[in-house]
């Protein structure tokens, strides 16, 4: 398959994405919608190269949760919503993306405009009332991306959030593994690289497995820094885990095949109790 087709797939995807939006979901129930997205989402990271594996979902928390991780890529928000579907907050600048900006806002991301400090506190307004009422959001405190390889420092300034709602917080981690078995840098959506020069490198790269980590919940605290630290602490401990694993089952060991998929990559019926996405 040529680059061109490969990047034609996605276009079309996203689009039919938008269609879906604008036509179908006004008449979907909301466990409808968010098995769509679910679904969705599973076949934009089948398009893009990638199987995902998700660690100890039995974990997972389904209402009234802040689901915090590491940010890696803008794969990350897919991996996630192919996982169990999740509002996220998001900079600003997405929702002037096309088609991407457009589908993110519809799904209901929160934008937040880093460089005024008075729209961290509309943020966080935000996301108590919509964990308060039993909903998801989902953020990454790095408030930027990185190789994936460590972890960056965390601000501690939305976990107010969950401070305020007293709702747990959910740890996750994310980590790509290349087709040698090894943890690969190449999804990394950082320093000069735009999204077209990325997107290149994913479809030329691949096939990837997405790794996703779900820790162990975070009991509600008093103290945003501490809270802060503690998923810190968390996340950091699944990407260990992830990488030690990686260790221990490096190629010729075959690819893990996501429960959702055959081994031949096609998609099963979703299962009832993970929600689902676009």
């Amino acid at each position: 398959m040529t680059l061109a087709f490969a990047k034609l797939r996605l276009v079309l995807h996203l689009l039919h994405g938008m269609w879906i939006v604008a036509v179908r979901f006004p008449r979907m129930s909301d466990a409808t919608k968010l098995e769509v997205n679910r679904a969705w989402s599973i076949k934009m990271l089948r398009l893009a190269g990638m199987r995902l594996v998700v660690h100890h979902d039995e974990r997972r928390l389904d209402h009234g949760a802040l689901v915090v991780g590491n940010h890696v890529s803008w794969l990350d928000i897919y991996v996630i919503n192919a996982w169990r579907p999740t509002p996220f907050v998001s900079k600003a600048e997405v929702r002037k993306w096309p088609v991407v900006g457009w589908l993110a806002h519809q799904l209901g991301t929160i934008f937040i405009h880093r460089e005024k400090r008075r729209d961290a506190h509309r943020t966080m307004h935000e996301i108590v009332e919509r964990v308060a009422g039993g909903g998801l959001v989902c953020l990454f405190p790095e408030g930027t991306t990185s190789d994936g390889v460590s972890l960056l420092p965390f601000h501690a300034n939305l976990f107010q959030a969950a401070v305020s709602a007293q709702c747990p917080v959910q740890p996750v981690c994310l980590m790509y593994e290349g087709r040698d078995g090894r943890q690969s840098t190449t999804p990394a959506y950082i320093d000069d690289v735009s999204l077209g020069q990325s997107l290149d490198a994913v479809l030329r790269g691949g096939p990837f497995t997405a790794h996703l980590y779900v820790g162990a919940a975070i009991e509600p605290m008093s103290d945003r820094r501490a809270l802060s630290a503690k998923a810190r602490d968390a996340v950091g401990a699944g990407l260990v885990a992830l990488q030690e694993g990686l260790k221990v089952s490096i190629a010729p060991a075959p690819a893990p095949v996501h429960p959702l998929q055959s081994d031949s990559g096609d998609e099963l019926p979703p299962s009832p109790a993970v929600p689902g996405d676009l």
